[in-house]
């Protein structure tokens, strides 16, 4: 797929178009989206962040938090806190985890947590993008979440029954 060179600005602004229009499309339809904020940001690290929120299975909701900078958009989730227990074989299996993910990584974010990241170009952000962010970042959580918690919380943590 050919990449049209655009000015910054006009790229930014195209990139927030298309975000704005895929969230308000995907809030009005029955989707696993069920809250989406955008905010500006003003300190020079990033032009624009949006919140969104989706319904999980193995989590309550899962929350992508979209930050638009000069040149990429940069998408994470929060995963789970850092491990109270078997921190190593959390770890482990994390990282084993990450060559079957496709354009994200599970990496330690604030306070250890751990968290499901990823960076496309800004240029390339479109419906079809963002609805890859979207579906793997519920997909992976899914998937993951269960061991991992069980191996980092196993006086706590137990599965959900199958729905």
């Amino acid at each position: 797929m050919p990449v049209a060179e655009l000015p910054e600005e006009e790229e930014r602004a195209r990139a927030v178009e298309v975000i704005d229009q895929w969230s308000a499309r995907e809030l009005a339809r029955d989707s696993a989206l069920v809250a989406a904020e955008r905010q500006e940001v003003h300190d020079r690290t990033a032009s624009h962040r949006w919140y969104l929120r989706f319904r999980g299975e193995e989590k309550d909701y899962v929350t992508v938090w979209l930050t638009l900078g000069q040149r990429t958009l940069h998408h994470e989730a929060q995963f789970m806190p850092a491990p109270e227990e078997n921190a190593e074989a959390v770890y482990r299996y994390l990282l084993r985890r990450n060559r079957d993910l496709y354009q994200m990584a599970f990496c330690l974010g604030p306070e250890d947590a751990i968290y499901l990241m990823g960076r496309v170009p800004a240029a390339l952000v479109d419906e079809d993008e963002l609805d890859r962010i979207a579906g793997s970042s519920l997909h992976y959580v899914d998937e993951h979440f269960p061991t991992a918690m069980t191996l980092g919380y196993p006086k706590l943590y137990r599965r959900r029954p199958r729905r």
